[in-house]
């Protein structure tokens, strides 16, 4: 176990499990990830390896012995009547049968349907009149010489869930994790590898949580197949229910005129439409006027009755096209079924996530390590609900005046969300305060920008803030805006950070031109940026280069070295020769193979007209660039700037600009 791990063992004790365990005992068992963690807690909540070990050994038994594959349906059945008593597992949905005046019940696996239930255990588990919910149940089964009587019996029924938990102390126990720490603990919780991840990836997979402890909160991710934005909406919590976006009725999902009968936002703190995007999919009739109006005043109406409900709304689906495209041609709205392409539904929408900055995972992305048993995690979620955190942000800044009553919502409940998340109790300092609230009006400025190209009627927006003690105005904009600003044409006057902009049409500044000191910053995701673009026009009429950077060991910080010297070639007089050396630091693991690397990149460099040295030191931690020409250029992250790539068949390996960035600083001294 890591550091980390073991504080996670220490405070947690009993709720935590380590994540790979999952995939042990799941075997071809199609079952949600918070089933399968309630029964490792049973017996695996340990940093134990001999319990853990007899544990897995244990949850797998029970899944053979328990759970209903559909395949082996019968010879269950055959268990049941045979024993007479059996415990499964399945997922049960009930209905009512008024021409009996009793409830049924169903078995999405087992296959029984119209099982009689009796009236308590669903008074007790309304959720089971709603869309199916994982049970324990003990089946027995008496045949009856009644005629239409079904011999099968429920005798006992506990959905899959943690029964209680302590908020108090799960507030306190944070106290005792720095910020970086409870983050990497909430992604391994998730599932993923934090190292694989920079800040701003982190915290797009986590505002997906927000649906779950914020009531009313409409998101929406769009982005390409295979990043796992349906994962955490179906498999984390069993609060939270997924259903295909074409499966959507008015009856099934708010209330069905003929029974009476609630629907899915009277039942579940979630509602996630999963394959929600494409053009030619159609909504029943009128659907989309109800929940345009219950997603701005939480409340549908039957007839002449009005019901209020708290449950959050997700909608993902897949885009059809590349940012710039649709940026330059229609919107990022484009890919929605027409239907759904309304401003005044997609108005209510408080957040938009930038699909297309999450990577498609990789086996290295998921964790090893120790995470929350997610049905523990999935009730902490649930009791933050009733706390209200919309109003935190004001403790160190102001909202633009400008900002309308609906976006100042949006950002409010984003920004009250991350605060459940990651500061559960309430402590963040006014650098954390200022990442939350940057990325919450982010994300709703997407929305707004994408509204004002579908409807000239929506006026332009001043998306800033204000620091309440330095009075310092910061103007926030979006990255795929950032990246594409002179292809979108942007107006002038449209405020943008100090960051590097990088389009098709820029143009490297040539040797005799004035550069100039200051500092250009990268975002995390942020593409389109190259050695070139950052580092081209520095070089130029240097002679002598020190490159320092502690970290040129492993073969992706090789690559960066070796496509930084081939952009020193094409920088230098084709009949001079330049002086390439590096300072840079090892360890006994490595130092032998980078030796031996260091030599033939000097040898394959000599023919180039570089002169490539190296020397190890041992002190060095800052990063820079020192040329001969009077340029100093100063590394944030050294050469590191990239996230990593798909290997091989992925383009970003051999192109620069399609990278996804590590956010960083780069700063020009002039010496």
């Amino acid at each position: 176990m890591n550091e980390l791990d073991k504080k996670i063992n220490e405070h947690f004790a009993g709720k935590v499990v380590r994540k790979d365990l999952t995939k042990l005992v799941k075997g071809n068992a199609i079952v949600p990830t918070y089933v399968l963690e309630y029964l490792l807690g049973q017996y695996c909540a340990t940093d134990d390896e001999a319990t853990i070990n007899q544990g897995v050994e244990t949850v797998k038994n029970v899944i053979a012995k328990h759970f209903v594959h559909r395949d082996e349906a019968q010879l269950i059945k055959a268990t049941i009547r045979d024993k007479s008593t059996h415990r499964i597992i399945d997922k049960v949905s009930v209905r009512l049968n008024d021409k009996k005046d009793v409830y049924e019940s169903s078995f999405a696996n087992l296959g029984l349907t119209k099982v009689v239930i009796n009236d308590s255990i669903v008074k007790q588990h309304q959720r089971l009149l709603s869309g199916g919910v994982w049970c324990l149940i003990t089946m027995g089964y008496q045949p009856s010489e009644e005629r239409d009587a079904s011999p099968w019996i429920i005798e006992s029924l506990k959905p899959i869930q943690i029964s209680n938990v302590d908020l108090d102390e799960y507030k306190e126990i944070r106290k005792k994790f720095n910020t970086e720490e409870w983050i990497d603990l909430l992604m391994q919780s998730i599932g993923l590898n934090p190292e694989e991840f920079t800040f701003r990836s982190k915290l797009i997979q986590l505002a997906r949580l927000i649906t779950f402890c914020e009531n009313n909160y409409n998101l929406i991710e769009l982005g390409p197949k295979g990043t796992g934005k349906s994962h955490i909406f179906s498999e984390l919590s069993p609060h939270g229910i997924l259903i295909s976006g074409g499966e959507v009725s008015k009856a099934k999902l708010f209330v069905n005129n003929s029974t009476g009968e609630i629907g899915l936002v009277g039942y579940w703190d979630v509602v996630a439409y999963d394959e929600f995007a494409g053009r030619t999919k159609k909504a029943v009739r009128g659907l989309v006027d109800i929940m345009k109006n219950y997603m701005a005043n939480k409340s549908f109406s039957r007839g002449t009755e009005v019901y209020g409900a708290a449950s959050s709304m997700a909608f993902i689906g897949n885009t059809d096209h590349s940012v710039p495209y649709m940026l330059k041609h229609s919107n990022l709205f484009e890919a929605l079924p027409k239907d759904y392409y309304d401003t005044a539904f997609l108005d209510r929408l408080h957040c938009y996530l930038a699909g297309w900055e999450v990577q498609k995972l990789r086996n290295e992305m998921f964790t090893e390590n120790y995470g929350f048993i997610v049905d523990y995690l999935a009730e902490i979620l649930k009791e933050m609900r009733k706390e209200d955190r919309m109003n935190d942000y004001t403790r160190y800044f102001k909202l633009s005046d400008s900002i309308t009553t609906r976006d100042k919502t949006s950002i409010a409940k984003t920004f009250s969300g991350f605060v459940k998340i990651i500061f559960p109790h309430g402590e963040f300092s006014e650098e954390e305060g200022r990442l939350m609230l940057e990325f919450a009006i982010e994300n709703r400025k997407r929305v707004k920008d994408q509204l004002r190209k579908m409807d000239e009627t929506f006026e332009k927006v001043d998306f800033s803030y204000i620091n309440n003690k330095s009075g310092k105005k910061t103007f926030v904009q979006t990255l795929e805006y950032i990246e594409n600003r002179e292809l979108l044409g942007l107006e002038d006057d449209e405020p943008m950070p100090e960051v590097v902009v990088a389009t098709p049409k820029q143009e490297v500044p040539q040797q005799g031109l004035d550069l100039a000191e200051g500092q250009k910053i990268i975002r995390d995701n942020q593409s389109g940026i190259s050695y070139d673009m950052l580092f081209g026009a520095y070089l130029i009429g240097a002679k002598e280069i020190t490159l320092i950077d502690p970290y040129i060991r492993l073969p992706y910080q090789i690559r960066n070295l070796m496509e930084f010297a081939k952009l020193v070639s094409a920088k230098k007089d084709k009949l001079e020769e330049v002086k390439l050396h590096l300072v840079t630091n090892n360890n006994e693991e490595y130092i032998t193979n980078s030796k031996e690397a260091f030599t033939k990149i000097a040898d394959s460099l000599e023919s180039l007209g570089i002169i490539f040295t190296y020397e190890f030191d041992e002190g060095i931690h800052d990063r820079s660039i020192v040329m001969d020409n009077g340029w100093k250029i100063v590394l944030g992250r050294g050469l590191d700037i990239y996230q990593k790539t798909d290997g091989w068949f992925d383009i970003a390996e051999y192109s620069q600009e399609t990278r996804l960035c590590k956010g960083c600083e780069v700063t020009y001294v002039k010496g």
